[in-house]
């Protein structure tokens, strides 16, 4: 199923909505020549200019920008051929990479590094994340197969990464207060911090700004009010990623703290 059909169906077949067939056939996202992006690299030269006078390092912004370019280039090359092969065991394998790295990258927050926190921070974002993917593409979206890649991989890219930043949050927040408070208060600072953004997310959504999966859809053609609907989805699988896989790291940070005191 493509992504125009699975909009189409997954709309229609609850009755809550009709789509202009036409309307959908006649998406059309305008192609920026690759030439065009190169405009983009003023603003980012003003920033990267001030970075070196402000902060002395005249090679970090660089680095970071060709480093986002080539990645998201390979990235699309990579898509094109995923979204051609719906095997689920490719499927599973992109979920758990992206399980895997999410964690390397949150771990890197935390102070004192060791094989119980990765784990902790594995499972806690495999199983807050996973858990969200899953209501999303068997209740929301009700897909005939479970692996779409065209849906599915986004949709785990969203998920994780920003369980990964709500989770490399709190194990920052979390490792820092310890030293200075009990378990009680850490856990409430740490998470407290991690939802700050989230929450800020949530308010700003339609009156400040409109996300990245919303405008998408309106540039390619398809009503504001089916993109709204897709992104409330998006939202509400966002936060509850990264709310339950902060719950849980720090639930078994409790565990691990009582044996640290125990041990003492």
């Amino acid at each position: 199923m493509n992504l125009k059909k699975g909009i189409i169906q997954t709309l229609t077949s609850s009755g809550s909505a009709r789509i202009n067939l036409s309307l959908v056939q006649r998406m059309s996202m305008h192609t920026i020549p690759l030439q065009n992006l190169l405009f983009m690299l003023l603003p980012v030269a003003i920033v990267g200019y001030f970075y070196y006078k402000w902060l002395g390092d005249a090679k970090e912004i660089a680095y970071a920008t060709l480093r986002m370019t080539s990645q998201l280039l390979l990235i699309g090359y990579v898509l094109e051929f995923l979204f051609k092969d719906d095997s689920p065991l490719i499927g599973v394998a992109i979920v758990f990479f992206m399980i895997a790295v999410s964690s390397l990258i949150a771990l890197r927050s935390c102070r004192q590094k060791s094989l119980q926190k990765y784990t902790h921070i594995f499972s806690a974002i495999a199983i807050g994340g996973s858990f969200n993917l899953l209501i999303v593409l068997i209740a929301v979206l009700d897909l005939k197969s479970l692996y779409t890649p065209m849906i599915m991989i986004p949709l785990a890219g969203m998920i994780y990464a920003n369980a990964m930043n709500a989770v490399a949050i709190a194990v920052e927040r979390f490792d820092y207060e310890i030293q200075l408070n009990d378990y009680a208060q850490s856990r409430f600072l740490a998470f407290k911090a991690a939802m700050i953004p989230q929450v800020n997310t949530l308010l700003a959504v339609g009156l400040v700004s409109l996300p990245g999966m919303m405008t998408g859809q309106i540039l390619s053609g398809i009503s504001p009010l089916i993109a709204a609907r897709y992104q409330i989805v998006v939202m509400a699988m966002v936060l509850g990623s990264a709310g339950i896989s902060t719950i849980l790291f720090l639930y078994w940070q409790r565990v691990a703290t009582r044996q640290s005191a125990d041990i003492t």
